[in-house]
């Protein structure tokens, strides 16, 4: 039986110094039918290039850069990427 794909949707907005941590947490849950959408919300503080490195790892890791337009607009941008049936949200800093 296959598992439904779970897209995990992470807006970031100048969050390097969580990012590394936030990610790695989701890319080691135990399903593994998951794509992560992270979707750079026009981060200045090196954000975009951590979210680049991690998509070069892992072909689950799907980036998305755009202006900044706030967290709501991030969501919908990574709601739009997604495939997944099932959708998840998850905050950087957390």
């Amino acid at each position: 039986m296959d598992k439904d794909l779970i897209s995990v949707i992470i807006p970031v907005y100048n969050v390097a110094e969580y990012l590394d941590e936030c990610i790695s947490s989701v890319i080691n849950q135990t399903y593994d039918n998951i794509e992560v959408i992270l979707v750079d919300d026009g981060s200045d503080d090196g954000s975009a290039e951590v979210c680049d490195k991690w998509k070069e790892r892992y072909n689950s890791i799907k980036v998305i850069h755009q202006i900044n337009m706030g967290v709501a607009a991030a969501r919908n941008a990574g709601i739009e990427y997604s495939k997944g049936n099932y959708i998840g949200f998850i905050d950087a800093d957390d």
